[in-house]
């Protein structure tokens, strides 16, 4: 059957379907043209940052960081420059083929590999990160030449840290490593991240992080145009970096060298402070590490060796080394007798060689087994009579000996500009009970009174507090830092010394206790080796600290101990004493005597510094006999007796 087709029909369908089509393209159409004008004129600013950023990096610019130097500008601690292989992660194809292909070219070790990996799990995708330190002229100039065939490999130039006196300023100028996580999360919490973008390393220990802010610097930025292989064109722009300040110190390289030198082979520590302004002349912790080892990250092997040594050389001995302080404590003992009226000047006691309490049968003994007749108290400090104080002690009671101690900084930290000091323990019932949940018992003051027991200071706070002698009560804040330049103005700064504490004294009762300690040095007194031919007055105070407890009625002789179970050896002096322009006080770990081990090495440390003289190799005496040199009393139980540098013992009694 025909169909009829309608023409006027047929166009008007037709029609309809042109409109249709016609509205749907027009729409489409507006949509485009809006995105179109969307794009190009609402997100231009956008879309032209992302393609500048397609064609502009910004590359941080780190500082130099700035130099550390003695008070006569020796440098402790300084940078080089020396060229480094990086690897960046995301612009290499496989790392492994890569660092095989790259070992055909340069030397790489295991232990680089090693480093890599685990700074590879440290770091970022895009970040580049070292496989290789400190390149020679001829490796880099052959990774140059096939530069080409390694993607995502480059050569740069980098600073590295120096230390150029090695162990002898360890723990003094301390050393910068890599920046971990903890040290990204404080730079975070701090708001410090951007300004240490690009930089790898940050101070860990001693004054380089006691004052990294001021040591690390400001960052710079360049913009650096690039090509479609991400290699830099031209460098469009630059904000430079502004070094870190240089700072110098009250420390003095040689005489540091000279008390390294006369310590020997012993472990133990020394501190030298100028009593007028309370500068750190030298710091001394032996034995000390290579702080160079830990610049560019330690091997697990040394750090080991260095962790596990019975030396315990990363532990700083003079901040964090805890010892009684034996006979050191009784020219301050006496003074407090004096102060509180419980002794006068002229007061004499009987010595028979021993102290009993009343109402008990134990002996706590005096170091002379014969005891030394009527001695007054100038005499028992210049032959440290254990006897007096024994009895000094239970006169004035332990809580107004810790009242009075305190004010000389026993039991307190020092606030030296170094982290990580300990406080020390001046004990008292209180302490015991909260510590313990014991009482106090009346034989744990008699021993504390010739620094036994549980009263623990550091070689710091025996420093401080001769001070506070030396100076007539001023005690000044213990400073390394004497000075500092800003390299932007290259202006200088000095530190102003800054005073802890004034301690109110009679002056003639500390007129005494200042003979007393000058009468140690001379003919008769525990010192009297140490001080012999003296040019200058010379005022100190001989100590010894036991390790182990003696039992009741036994002699020490110190041939027959083992050498870590001997006793320490203690030493506080200043000189000239009539004009104090030096402080020292010296820790030697089981030396035996302050008088025959420990006084020597200060003696030598202050013939330097104030007349120049250099010292000869120091030999250590040979043993001598308990009743021919000084020595401390054994504790009665339950108090302790042994000293220890190790810090989770105090941190635990605390």
């Amino acid at each position: 059957m025909l169909r009829l087709i309608n023409p006027k029909q047929e166009f008007l369908r037709y029609r309809r379907r042109m409109e249709i089509a016609g509205i749907i393209a027009g729409v489409l159409f507006l949509g485009l043209f809006s995105r179109f004008v969307w794009l190009q004129v609402s997100q231009f600013e956008h879309y032209h940052a992302l393609a500048e950023n397609n064609r502009i990096s910004l590359v941080p610019a780190p500082p130099s960081r700035g130099v550390i130097y003695d008070r006569h500008s020796m440098v402790l601690a300084h940078n080089f420059s020396a060229n480094t292989l990086e690897i960046t992660p995301s612009k290499t194809g496989k790392l492994d083929e890569t660092i095989d292909r790259l070992a055909e070219i340069v030397t790489i070790e295991t232990g680089d590999r090693k480093r890599f990996k685990k700074l590879l799990a440290e770091s970022k995708n895009f970040e580049s990160i070292p496989i290789r330190n400190l390149l020679t002229a001829e490796e880099a100039a052959r990774f140059a030449v096939h530069r080409y065939r390694f993607p995502g490999v480059e050569m740069k130039a980098r600073q590295f840290r120096q230390y150029p006196f090695g162990a002898g300023f360890s723990h003094v100028v301390g050393y910068i490593g890599r920046i971990g996580e903890k040290d990204q999360e404080r730079l975070i919490e701090a708001g410090l991240e951007t300004n240490y973008k690009g930089t790898d390393h940050i101070g860990k220990l001693g004054l380089e992080a006691s004052y990294e802010p001021w040591l690390h610097g400001r960052t710079g930025i360049e913009k650096v145009e690039t090509d479609s292989g991400g290699r830099a064109v031209r460098i469009l722009s630059r904000t430079p970096p502004v070094a870190g300040y240089n700072i110098y110190l009250h420390l003095d390289a040689k005489l540091q060298q000279v008390a390294e030198k006369v310590f020997g082979d012993y472990r133990g520590a020394l501190v030298a402070l100028d009593p007028r302004n309370g500068g750190v002349l030298a710091l001394v912790s032996k034995p000390g590490f290579d702080p160079n080892l830990f610049v560019d990250g330690i091997d697990v092997a040394t750090w080991r060796e260095l962790n596990d040594s019975p030396d315990r050389p990363l532990i700083n001995r003079a901040l964090r080394g805890i010892y009684p302080p034996g006979s050191t404590i009784k020219p301050f003992m006496g003074l407090a007798g004096l102060e509180l009226g419980v002794r006068k000047p002229g007061d004499t006691i009987a010595d028979p060689g021993y102290f009993t309490l009343p109402g008990s049968s134990h002996r706590y003994r005096d170091w002379k087994k014969d005891g030394h007749g009527m001695v007054d108290l100038k005499r028992s400090i210049t032959i440290s009579c254990d006897t007096y104080y024994y009895g000094l002690a239970q006169q004035m009671g332990i809580e107004r000996m810790a009242g009075f101690l305190s004010q000389f900084g026993f039991g307190k930290k020092s606030g030296v500009d170094l982290d990580g000091e300990l406080s020390g323990l001046m004990p008292t019932p209180e302490w015991k009970k909260k510590r313990f949940k014991q009482p106090w018992w009346p034989g744990e003051t008699v021993v504390a009174g010739i620094g036994q027991g549980y009263m623990l200071t550091t070689p710091m706070q025996l420093a401080v507090a001769t001070m506070a002698l030396a100076n007539d009560g001023v005690i000044y804040k213990p400073q390394l830092i004497r000075a500092w330049r800003d390299p932007a103005s290259g202006r200088m700064s000095l530190a102003a010394p800054q005073i802890m504490g004034r301690i109110k004294l009679t002056p003639n009762f500390l007129r005494l206790v200042k003979e007393a300690m000058v009468d140690v040095t001379l003919p008769g007194g525990t010192a009297s080796i140490a001080g012999a031919n003296t040019p200058y007055l010379f005022a100190g105070k001989t100590g010894t600290a036991q390790v182990i407890g003696i039992k009741q009625g036994a002699r020490y002789i110190e041939s027959q101990v083992q050498a870590r179970h001997r006793d320490h050896a203690l030493f506080i002096a200043f000189a000239p004493a009539d004009d104090p322009k030096i402080v020292v006080a010296v820790m030697v770990e089981n030396g035996g005597h302050g008088g025959s081990t420990a006084a020597p090495v200060a003696r030598k440390v202050i013939d330097y510094w104030l007349l120049g003289k250099l010292p000869t190799v120091y030999a250590p005496p040979e043993a001598a006999d308990v009743d021919e040199v000084e020595d401390n009393a054994p504790a009665e139980e339950p108090a302790p007796t042994a000293a220890s540098v190790e810090p989770a013992n105090l941190e635990a009694a605390q």
